[in-house]
């Protein structure tokens, strides 16, 4: 499978990390007043889509960038590819 990097181009999935579903980036607030169990659900339930769906990916063997890949689950067509600081600072949560 090729990711096509915004920044570097096309680069092999060999030099990423899958990380998991992208709604990670929307950490919970720990000062609400159900934290506990709003980070229960972050952490640990996850849907196992079947289609197209949002995913993080590390690029661990080059640039240590975070993305942002929309792929089909069933076929692995990629459709589109983000920086994650990207989606997180339209989002609001610039860090």
């Amino acid at each position: 499978m090729i990711i096509d990097h915004p920044l570097l181009g096309p680069r092999d999935s060999a030099e990423f990390t899958y990380m998991g579903d992208a709604r990670l980036i929307d950490r919970p607030n720990p000062n609400d007043t159900d934290a506990a169990a709003t980070f229960f659900d972050y952490a640990y339930l996850r849907d196992n889509p079947a289609g197209w769906h949002r995913e993080l990916w590390f690029h661990e063997a080059g640039d240590r960038s975070w993305l942002v890949v929309t792929r089909n689950t069933l076929t692995h067509e990629i459709s589109k590819v983000e920086l994650a600081r990207d989606v997180a600072r339209a989002q609001g949560r610039s860090k």
